[in-house]
């Protein structure tokens, strides 16, 4: 067993081991507990709690879509711009998990864990249904933000004319490299979600980082990008056939398999001969 910082040195009383040992970054495995926690007591939800949560979500992350486009209306169409503007994407991000709201793609890593070391057909189906309900209402909070953006003469010209071209430009990929930019987006939000707990004062910071490479990268997250997707329907630069089959369909597929890979292949299997392990503990002192 690792030993914890400052624990047993014979400079430090036990009041400053206890305070090193505060500061320390803890071990993979007490990340993986408090995760795998945090995705039991949200499969235990009700559906109205989930519902309300997922709706919540879904309208503050229209705040990522129109943030970038605050920020792109006032830059000029220069290469470097995006590297400026990129930033706003942050914004709904930061409401949505700081504020403790139930994001698709996070929730593919919080809820994946139950499952994982469970195994059983009880879990897979509460991971399932979870996953619908906050999918749905992420989405539909989603279209109700890209209807409140349509309203006229809500935005200056500029502003407006930022809104149109991001929309088209950002939501509709070609499928392969949107459906791969998909994978990245969902493995970095789901990355984000596992060092949240260790991230302390630093949770912001966080946020901020992989966020804003989600955006300087161009990867779509199938949550911030449904506003952009549900705002080009609305204006009539793209069909509802285009949102679910060029957008929604990839985007959601892309994302789900990154956040599953990063849980299954980068985090859960390094530990799960040490979960084995405290599970058979367990067993024999009950």
């Amino acid at each position: 067993m690792t030993k914890s910082a400052g624990s047993g040195s014979p400079h430090l009383d036990q009041g400053q081991q206890a305070q090193a040992e505060q500061h320390s970054a803890p071990e993979a495995l007490v990340i993986h507990e408090v995760v795998r926690e945090e995705g039991e007591s949200e499969l235990e939800k009700s559906f109205s709690a989930v519902s309300w949560s997922g709706l919540s979500a879904g309208l503050s992350m229209g705040f990522s879509f129109l943030g970038l486009v605050l920020f792109r209306a006032l830059l000029p169409d220069a290469p470097w711009s995006r590297i400026i503007f990129a930033v706003g994407y942050t914004v709904g991000f930061s409401i949505t998990i700081l504020g403790r709201q139930e994001l698709f793609t996070e929730s593919t890593l919080t809820a994946m864990l139950p499952l994982l070391v469970k195994r059983d057909r009880a879990t897979l189906l509460s991971v399932l249904r979870f996953w619908a309900i906050v999918l749905v209402a992420n989405l539909i909070g989603t279209v109700l933000f890209a209807c409140l953006l349509s309203v006229h003469g809500l935005f200056s010209e500029a502003t407006t004319r930022a809104l149109i071209e991001t929309a088209r430009d950002g939501a509709f990929l070609p499928l392969l490299p949107g459906f791969v930019k998909a994978i990245f987006a969902g493995w970095l939000i789901a990355l984000m979600a596992w060092m949240l707990p260790s991230a302390k004062s630093a949770r912001i910071f966080v946020i901020f980082l992989l966020t804003y490479i989600v955006a300087l990268g161009g990867f779509p997250h199938v949550v911030a990008g449904s506003v952009e997707a549900a705002y080009a329907v609305v204006q009539g630069d793209a069909s509802i056939g285009d949102y679910f089959f060029k957008f929604f369909l990839p985007t959601a597929l892309g994302n789900t398999i990154g956040g599953v890979a990063l849980v299954a292949l980068l985090n859960h299997a390094p530990l799960s001969s040490d979960l084995q392990a405290g599970q058979a503990k367990a067993s024999r002192a009950g």
